[in-house]
């Protein structure tokens, strides 16, 4: 794995974050065979978001927490009987980390996919989540009045009301009294200003879930969110240019670049 202490990449002014900014430095690699169980140990030791499975030269994939709910615990299969080439999330998506936020936002948003591998010079060298990006510099705090549904196959489930903290283009943090499982699909509606048309947003629930115990005859995991994140998919860039203007325009002064 290449050194990331050296040669640092620079903002080529006070505005431009860089994905090296935001990225969780270290990416955890195994081989495809390793049991789930072995993995879910090493990922709640490591405290990464997720780890980087090669199966061979060749074909990589993602294991995280939330595969482990749906793909095993979920199922009621033997963690120590399954190999994570078996629940590993294909494909993975890279991207160098001297590339724009912008750049990995909008591979995010056109790939649907909530977790980059970073690399330099083709070596992994970190990880950029969705919740990274959201949380990097213009995300503006705020208590917009929302509703939120559940997409259901190709139907919607019911609206619900919730209040939007924090936005930004590329998610928002949302006030919410009902739990939504990670990955979950979503439609998210709110109005910025009453001047302005309603904005419906598709987006992907965020929440983290760690694995606090994964065992050969109990396989358990207990889950616990921290607020509900929602990653925007499918943004169109007219949508996109409005939530920036008004994230931008809404912005408190303290926090412009000198």
């Amino acid at each position: 794995m290449a050194d990331t202490d050296s040669q640092e990449p620079k903002a080529t002014d006070h505005q431009t974050i860089l994905v090296a900014h935001m990225m969780t430095p270290g990416v955890v690699q195994v081989p495809g065979d390793v049991s789930v169980t072995e993995a879910a140990s090493l990922l709640e030791r490591e405290r990464m978001p997720c780890l980087l499975v090669k199966d061979t030269e060749s074909r990589f994939g993602l294991m995280t927490p939330t595969d482990i709910v749906k793909k095993v615990v979920a199922q009621g299969l033997e963690p120590d009987d399954i190999e994570v080439r078996a629940i590993m999330t294909r494909p993975v998506q890279f991207i160098e980390y001297d590339r724009a936020m912008d750049e990995a936002s909008a591979l995010m948003m056109s790939t649907g996919t909530p977790i980059l591998i970073v690399t330099k010079q083709d070596q992994p060298v970190g990880v950029l989540t969705a919740r990274d990006l959201i949380l990097s510099p213009k995300r503006c705090t705020t208590k917009i009045s929302a509703t939120i549904s559940v997409l259901e196959g190709e139907g919607v489930g019911d609206e619900h009301p919730v209040t939007i903290s924090q936005l930004s283009h590329a998610g928002a943090s949302v006030e919410s009294p009902s739990l939504l499982l990670p990955g979950t699909r979503v439609l998210l509606s709110f109005c910025l200003s009453e001047m302005m048309s309603p904005l419906t947003i598709r987006g992907s629930i965020l929440n983290n879930t760690s694995v606090e115990s994964v065992s050969g005859n109990r396989g358990s995991l207990i889950a616990a969110p921290r607020g509900i994140e929602i990653q925007f998919v499918d943004l169109s860039p007219a949508d996109q240019s409005r939530i920036k203007a008004w994230v931008l325009a809404n912005l408190p002064k303290s926090f412009e670049p000198s």
